[in-house]
């Protein structure tokens, strides 16, 4: 009997109460969640915030065939409590060398580049993402702040530490200018399209 495939869900939203209460991500995550379900994907959740086991998140990415993170873009980046998250798993996955052997250099063999000591070649990881920033704001080289770079650029902090387990990064999905677009109902059902795309499905 064929073994399902799994995606691991993480959810990186971090409470601020009267400000930020999560539910737009949340609307992406079970939109997701419900996507994977109907296509017989075995669907493993995490919830950061919630709290979470090391060694366990570990166990969730050896099994997973697609990681997907959930995150709202706080002053550029994830917020928080997922760089501690990633902290603890891949300190724990680089201890038990499950994820990754070490940094892919050898002393015996100096071709080898620093990034290649992964064991997770075949698997993808993406992310979706919820920006106050404006669409408008990126890859176009006359705006003052980010000069021309795209949303990929501001995660590279984030996919690098995927890449250097042997994931193959998949394009990410964003929802822009969230406090002030007409355009929300409209990202979210455009989200399955885009993981059918990306994911071949």
């Amino acid at each position: 009997m064929k073994q399902s495939k799994k995606v691991l869900l993480i959810d990186t939203h971090l409470t601020y109460p009267n400000w930020t209460e999560g539910k737009l991500n949340n609307s992406f995550y079970k939109i997701a969640h419900d996507f994977f379900k109907s296509r017989n994907y075995e669907v493993l959740e995490t919830k950061v915030e919630k709290g979470y086991n090391a060694e366990e998140e570990v166990e969730k990415h050896l099994v997973a065939d697609v990681v997907i993170l959930q995150m709202p873009v706080n002053w550029f980046g994830a917020p928080w409590i997922y760089k501690k998250y990633v902290d603890e798993v891949f300190n724990s996955a680089l201890h038990s060398k499950k994820l990754l052997s070490g940094d892919g250099r050898s002393r015996e063999d100096i071709s080898k580049q620093y990034g290649t000591g992964g064991n997770m070649h075949g698997r993808k990881f993406m992310i979706c993402a919820t920006w106050n920033a404006p669409e408008e704001a990126f890859n176009n080289p006359t705006q003052q702040l980010m000069k021309g770079k795209t949303p990929s650029d501001l995660f590279l902090n984030i996919t690098s530490n995927y890449s250097f387990c042997g994931y193959d990064i998949l394009p990410e999905y964003n929802c822009f200018d969230i406090f002030k677009s007409p355009h929300i109902q409209k990202d979210l059902e455009n989200y399955p399209k885009h993981l059918e795309k990306v994911l071949n499905l």
